[in-house]
């Protein structure tokens, strides 16, 4: 474990597991430690792995101005991790709503990325939109699973703003729902509330994104989850597109591919940061 000031003094935790060339890890949720995240599937074998807990969650400190709390914001958060690290250029894994973490890293500072690996991404960044039909199509996929009928009003709830039923509507973001999916959802449910309600805050506009975007030469990597209700596989492919050399992928499982097909995930990830 490292501890590190950032921009504005705010003490940031950062947790190593693994052995190998360096991956640098951002959690999503948003507002989720780091704990989530595991050692990826075993992909801890191949790499070491700098799991950041992200400002106000795990043992990182809370900000005194709340509103670094947006993505943007935390941008700087990133720089500063790789800054005291020592690395010129670092290969970076964002998930969930840290991949558009990830993506307003990557714009800003293009030079300072080896390898970029999206896993299940936030596309809201570059502006992609995930209709309401795209995603209870994806979800109706699941019908026929023993514990959709009971779990949907749940999903639709928590869909409407209730975050009291956020556990409750788990199942829809793991394929497939057993023992391990819900052991998993169940220990790393909690989140930082007042994280999560400032993190999509004053986005920069997505066309600017995108062009910055356009001129990122690292390889990058966008993994959807067959199941997962968004990013659909369409959505990623349409946001590795953005690049030079992005590239998509579908894994088995949802949005936490890593947790339900570890094996699939840890080779579709370690052989790409070996290209």
């Amino acid at each position: 474990m490292v501890s590190f000031a950032s921009y504005d003094g705010t003490v940031l935790v950062c947790h190593e597991r693994g052995g190998g060339p360096a991956l640098v890890c951002l959690p999503g949720g948003p507002g989720r430690s780091s704990g989530y995240l595991g050692d990826l599937g075993g992909l801890a074998a191949q790499r070491r792995l700098f799991l950041l807990d992200n400002r106000g969650t795990g043992e990182s400190a809370a900000p005194v101005d709340p509103d670094t709390y947006a993505m943007d914001r935390m941008v700087a958060d990133v720089e500063a991790l790789r800054v005291y690290l020592g690395f010129e250029r670092m290969d970076l894994l964002g998930h969930s709503a840290a991949g558009g973490l990830a993506l307003l890293y990557a714009a800003r500072y293009p030079e300072r990325i080896g390898h970029l690996v999206l896993v299940t991404p936030s596309v809201r960044p570059v502006g992609i939109e995930i209709t309401d039909e795209q995603w209870y199509a994806q979800i109706e996929r699941r019908a026929d699973e023993s514990w959709y009928e009971s779990r949907l009003p749940d999903l639709k709830a928590w869909d409407a703003g209730d975050e009291s039923r956020r556990l409750q509507a788990q199942p829809f973001f793991y394929s497939p729902w057993n023992e391990t999916a819900e052991a998993h959802a169940t220990r790393f449910a909690e989140r930082s509330v007042e994280a999560a309600k400032r993190f999509h805050t004053d986005l920069p506009a997505a066309e600017k994104t995108r062009a910055s975007l356009a001129k990122v030469t690292a390889p990058v990597l966008v993994i959807a989850g067959e199941q997962d209700p968004g990013p659909l596989p369409a959505h990623a492919a349409e946001l590795a597109g953005i690049f030079p050399r992005g590239t998509s992928i579908v894994l088995p499982g949802a949005h936490y591919p890593w947790v339900t097909a570890p094996n699939s995930f840890a080779e579709a990830v370690g052989t790409f940061l070996e290209s």
